[in-house]
């Protein structure tokens, strides 16, 4: 609305009350008493009415024009493709911006509409300035969030624990990418006994999100897993936006299998995060709660034996108590048949006692051998042969390599060998010349300046001569 002193300003001028004028309105004409306007009072009404008018909006469009001087100030246009605008967004605002702006970026701004009087053009004022597409995905997930955790998908009490003993694990994920070597590696260190199944799915694009929603529902339907781990690396909120995809979080809501979710870093929280069983900051994290280690189950199975023996320990114990108080009776009634009746009985019992303990601790001490020789096979001495031969073909074929390079190198020093002997002075004095020098030992280039007489140097191919000039003869 337009307030009272912009409305009492107008009148005063002559215009008729200030009001909202739509697009096809024209401005009131001039009262009869003219009252002269300086462009300077003309621009600080206008201002005042656009800034009264309108409250602050926002607006989307591309950044042209944009520059930062020295000030802090930022000034740039906003335009699209039918109209452009000025903007100018000051300090300290500018100074909280997350991103750094640039000519072409498309952005959302908040802003109020002002008017610059100094040269009387239409402008924004920008109070918050953030990255379209960023912003505009960012508060989709938001009201997407809101909605769902309003159905209560997202509430505690409806995720299941974890089984303590996975016997079998199905893993969504992509086969090339490298959350899947992560969980592999974890897996295969802490529990090797778990048999893992990758289900390959795309994790990024348009068509990821079907994927996952088409192989989850296969994994549910066919119920041969025990735990799902939905998972994949790192990346922007576009890259990971499949797994906010509202179809992927309903159907993760109702898979009857308990489901972990591994998506991106520590900092990544997508809606499927929040509606799986259970979150976890990283694949490798994912699977260290998905499986015990190999030492907690082996002490968990020392531990059952031991109880499994003392059970029995105290089952025989009783058995004994029982048959020597049947047996003070049957010695204080005394009546032979009934003796002999009870001697069977007894010895029966006796027999049916020790072969049921003999068969449990066999079968327990089957089980026990089995599982230890699973864990034998995966010992790490298993592999030291393999890495052994593997190293010492490395040693190998480095040898072989540094003693190629050498021979290499050695041909090449006498190539540069002879090649330097071809350019030598001494090769040009074994052809049959001679370097002479004067008397002072410098080289004799020309015949001119060199008297009758004067002693000069000859140096050969082999040995020196001593010689002196007869005569001189210049060049033609």
């Amino acid at each position: 609305m337009v307030d009272a002193g912009a409305r009492a300003r107008a009148a005063r001028l002559g215009f008729a009350p200030p009001v909202r004028l739509s697009m096809t309105e024209t401005a009131p004409a001039y009262g009869q008493g003219r009252e002269v306007l300086t462009p300077s009072a003309l621009t600080r009404l206008v201002r005042d009415l656009l800034e009264d008018a309108l409250p602050l909006i926002w607006l989307e469009g591309e950044i042209s024009n944009f520059s930062r001087p020295a000030s802090g100030h930022l000034y740039f246009t906003l335009k699209d493709t039918a109209a452009q605008v000025r903007c100018a967004m000051f300090k300290p605002k500018s100074t909280w911006l997350r991103f750094r702006p640039a000519d072409g970026m498309h952005v959302l701004a908040r802003a109020r509409v002002s008017l610059y009087e100094a040269r009387g053009e239409f402008q924004l004022i920008v109070e918050h300035l953030e990255e379209a597409g960023a912003g505009a995905l960012q508060r989709e997930l938001e009201q997407r969030r809101a909605r769902l955790a309003a159905e209560g998908l997202f509430d505690t009490a409806r995720k299941r624990a974890l089984p303590a003993w996975p016997r079998r694990i199905g893993v969504l994920t992509s086969p090339s990418g490298a959350a899947v070597r992560d969980v592999l590696s974890v897996l295969r260190r802490r529990f090797p006994l778990v048999d893992v199944e990758i289900l390959p799915v795309p994790v990024q694009g348009k068509e990821a999100a079907p994927a996952i929603v088409a192989t989850l529902t296969a994994a549910a339907r066919a119920a041969r897993h025990d735990v799902l781990l939905l998972t994949r690396g790192g990346g922007s909120l576009e890259d990971l936006w499949a797994f906010n995809d509202e179809a992927l979080v309903r159907a993760m809501a109702a898979c009857p299998i308990p489901l972990v979710s591994a998506v991106g870093h520590e900092i990544d929280v997508t809606l499927a995060d929040l509606v799986a069983d259970l979150r976890a900051a990283t694949p490798s994290a994912a699977a260290e709660l998905l499986v015990p280690e190999a030492g907690a189950l082996r002490q968990h199975l020392q531990q059952r034996k031991a109880r499994l023996d003392l059970l029995l320990r105290r089952a025989r114990e009783r058995a004994v108590q029982r048959l020597d108080h049947v047996a003070a009776r049957l010695a204080a009634q005394r009546p032979q048949a009934r003796l002999q009746l009870g001697a069977q009985r007894l010895q029966a019992l006796r027999g049916r006692l020790a072969a049921q303990a003999a068969r449990r601790l066999e079968r327990d001490a089957s089980r026990l051998r089995a599982l230890q020789a699973r864990l034998a096979r995966c010992h790490p001495r298993l592999r030291i042969p393999a890495q052994a031969a593997r190293w010492q073909h490395a040693g190998e074929a480095l040898r072989r390599e540094l003693a190629g390079a050498l021979e290499r190198r050695a041909r090449h020093l006498g190539e540069l060998a002879r090649a330097l002997n071809a350019v030598s002075p001494l090769a040009t004095l074994a052809r049959g010349y001679a370097i002479v020098f004067d008397a002072q030992g410098r080289v004799l280039r020309s015949a001119r300046g060199v008297a009758p007489g004067s002693p000069v140097r000859a140096r050969l191919a082999e040995g020196e001569l001593d010689l002196r000039v007869e005569g001189a003869r210049d060049p033609d």
